[in-house]
Formats: C-alpha cells, sequence, structure tokens
C-alpha cells in the first residue's frame, strides 16, 4: 500500500511542474486512460467546429469557389510546411496527401531511379541493383518495398537496421528504414544510418510514422533524402488522415514520381497529353486531395502553435513518461509477469513501451474494460503510447496499477 501511495503521489507532483500539462485541455478526453495514441492520437477539441465549417460553408456555400477563395488547391504545400518544423526541415520541402504506403511506393522507386542516374561502379557493372529495407518492418513497407523491387529489376534484402552498415555494398540503390519499430518502440540511429547510407553511394528512405510529433527527427540537419509519415499518431490528425511526403531540397528536380498525376503536373489545369513535372513539393502530389482529411488534419496542427510547443519540450516529457511506467511496472506488477522489450536506453527510445506478456491479448482486453486502452501486437505483446501532449503521469501510475490487478485477478 505504501508503495501506492508513493508513486500515486509522485505522480500528482510531477503533474503539477508539467509544463505541458494545459495543452492536455485542448483535447477531448474522459475518465480512460488512453495510452493508444501511437495508433490514433486524441481528438482535438477545436477540431469539429473547424471541420463544421469546411463542410458548411466552405463546401457548402462557396462550393467550387474554395479551391481558391478557401485555399484547397495550396493545402497541400501549406500544411506541409506546418509539419516541416516538427520534423526538423524547413519550409517547401513536405507535402501532404495519399497515404503512407503510397508515398513510401514514391519515394523508394523515385530513390532507386536517382541512384541509376548517379550510374554504377564501372562501365561494365551491374549498377545499383539492390533495395535494403527493414527486416524488422510494419508490414506494408515491407510489401511496397517488394513491389518497387520488382517494378525497378531490384534485388530486395530484408536486413536489420543494426546490420545496415555491413550489408551495404556498390549495389545498393536504396535502404528504406523505420525509425522506430512500431512493436518495440526501439529508435534506431537516424543520424549514424543515414550518413553510412551515403557513404555507400545509396539513398536514405525513412518511415517516421512513430517518431513524428513525439521526438526530434532532424531530416535537414542530418541529410535524409526522403521521408515518409502519417499523420493519425502523435500529430493528431484523425482517423486515415493523409500522410506527408520529404524530399530533400536540392533533390527535388531529380525526383522522378512513379505516380505522375495532374495534381503534379507543372500545368494542371493546361490539361496536356504530355507530362511535365511541376517543380519544388508539389512534383510529390499525385491527384485530387482528400480535403475533408487535410483541413482536418491542419486544423489539429494549430495544437502546436499555442503557446510556441517544443519538439524538445514533448521529448523530455515523454521520456520522463516512459521512465516513470517502467518504474512503476516495476514497482507493482510482481516479477516475471511482465517482461520489457522496448530499450531501456533514452537515446534508443521512442514514445511507446512494449511489454511481452503471457495472454497478452486477453490481458489488454481486460485493460481496456478497466478503462486503459493499449493495443496487442502478437503474439504476445502489450503495447502502451505515450502522447506527451494529453498524457500524464497519473494517467501513467494508473494504467500500471491497473495492469498488476489485472495480471492478479487472471492468476
Amino acid at each position: 500500500m505504501s508503495e501506492l501511495l508513493d508513486l500515486a503521489g509522485e505522480a500528482g507532483k510531477l503533474d503539477a511542474a508539467d509544463g505541458l500539462a494545459a495543452v492536455r485541455e485542448r483535447f477531448v478526453l474522459d475518465d480512460v486512460t488512453y495510452l493508444d495514441g501511437n495508433s490514433l492520437g486524441a481528438l482535438p477539441a477545436h477540431v469539429p467546429d473547424r471541420v463544421a465549417d469546411v463542410v458548411r460553408r466552405q463546401w457548402g456555400e462557396l462550393r467550387i469557389r474554395s479551391w481558391e477563395e478557401s485555399g484547397w488547391w495550396t493545402a497541400p504545400e501549406r500544411i506541409g510546411d506546418r509539419i516541416a518544423p516538427l520534423v526538423g526541415a524547413a519550409a517547401g520541402q513536405v507535402v501532404v496527401g495519399d497515404s503512407t504506403s503510397v508515398n513510401v511506393f514514391k519515394a523508394l522507386v523515385a530513390a532507386v531511379r536517382m541512384a541509376a542516374q548517379d550510374g554504377g561502379v564501372g562501365a561494365d557493372g551491374p549498377g545499383r541493383d539492390e533495395i535494403l529495407v527493414d527486416a524488422t518492418t510494419f508490414p506494408t513497407d515491407g510489401y511496397i518495398a517488394e513491389s518497387a523491387a520488382r517494378m525497378t529489376g531490384c534485388t530486395l534484402r530484408p536486413v536489420a537496421p543494426a546490420e545496415v552498415p555491413s550489408a551495404l555494398g556498390d549495389r545498393t540503390a536504396a535502404v528504406l528504414l523505420n525509425h522506430v519499430d512500431y512493436r518495440t518502440g526501439r529508435l534506431h540511429d537516424l543520424p549514424a544510418l543515414t550518413a553510412a547510407v551515403h557513404a555507400a553511394g545509396a539513398y536514405a528512405v525513412w518511415d517516421l510514422c512513430h517518431s513524428a510529433g513525439a521526438l526530434p527527427v532532424g531530416l535537414d540537419e542530418h541529410g535524409v533524402d526522403l521521408a515518409v509519415g502519417c499523420t493519425y499518431k502523435y500529430l493528431n490528425g484523425g482517423p486515415g488522415s493523409p500522410a506527408y511526403l520529404y524530399v530533400r531540397r536540392d533533390l527535388q528536380a531529380r525526383f522522378d514520381s512513379p505516380l505522375p498525376g495532374w495534381n503534379s503536373h507543372a500545368e494542371p489545369f493546361g490539361m496536356r497529353p504530355g507530362y511535365e513535372p511541376a517543380s519544388g513539393a508539389p512534383r510529390g502530389r499525385v491527384g485530387t486531395p482528400d480535403i475533408l482529411s487535410l483541413l482536418a488534419l491542419e486544423a489539429a496542427l494549430d495544437v502546436w502553435d499555442e503557446d510556441a510547443v517544443s519538439v524538445a519540450a514533448v521529448r523530455a516529457k515523454s521520456l520522463a513518461l516512459t521512465d516513470f511506467f517502467l518504474r512503476c511496472v516495476g514497482e507493482y506488477v510482481p516479477g516475471g509477469r511482465v517482461e520489457s522489450v522496448t530499450p531501456a536506453a533514452h537515446a534508443e527510445r521512442g514514445s511507446q513501451v512494449a511489454l511481452r506478456c503471457e495472454d497478452a491479448g486477453d490481458v489488454m482486453k481486460r485493460l481496456i474494460e478497466r478503462g486503459v486502452v493499449g493495443d496487442f501486437r502478437a503474439p504476445d505483446v502489450l503495447r502502451f503510447g505515450f502522447t506527451p501532449l494529453y498524457v500524464g503521469f497519473a494517467d501513467v501510475e494508473r494504467a500500471a496499477r491497473v495492469l498488476a490487478q489485472t495480471l492478479d485477478a487472471a492468476g
């Protein structure tokens, strides 16, 4: 009992001292302890009214005039510039639209095409005909990489991120990596791996789905070539909100998209039979933007603007939350019942904690019934995501306590 009181009291003190505590009020939350923002972020409270205006006034009254008068046409680049500072990029390099899967395809094929333009290792050599892909990647990235390899005549080699430097060679065209492992929460070394890829003469493509909005990325600082990411996790854009594509500025003129649509044409309303790509970030567009989801995302990003919420402050709180959760689990849960598969080292940890647990699927169902929402990843992982904008230390303590009670009740 004393441990419960001590940790609950400490959680209260940590929440009282939390510089981001007030941001929580900007979200629609209830009594549920919501630790699944790494799958779907909570709803920012002001978004429904903004979306209602888009539907009733912009669409209902202005109708087609809204493409110009409401800024619909420029939304993909405008919102891309809102996301850019959250991933460490200057303006003019991020475009929003399509899904993460589609953007992975665009980026990876474009990377292989640029490698082909660079030339092979010799006049009679085979050229760069190999793609390396994160062997632990989210399945869709693997599926897309396999298709891209078939389309471009490349060989696909799945390798663990730690093995990438030794796997690189003069035939490597592109490397597709996840910044944070979706199962374990392991944070991979983006600066070092990008440098290794470049040293081998290849192109680095990063999937930022589980890092953007939770920790610093530094795309420009570390010279990343191309990157993609979703917006419905730590960016709280809503279910199925559009993804984004980053193309480093000096590569944009060479970015050869495998999906050249009318929206990425240099003269989209010229309706010419021949394709001429637009310059800059719009080159990454394809077809007509999904305006309702796009503008819901734009509204959601306002959360970052109020009081100038910084990614550095979010990262500091994220580490404090995950540290405290691991500590509470260690105090509350009997030894041997769960095992953390998330790295303890801060430099290797994203913003989630994954616990290996017997009967994890049933345990998560019971946790949800008790008002603690995380998720289950087969075969035996309980996954808890910590979104620092709205998760507090009292949430963390309660989650660990309910987990211990649930495991105790299970026998």
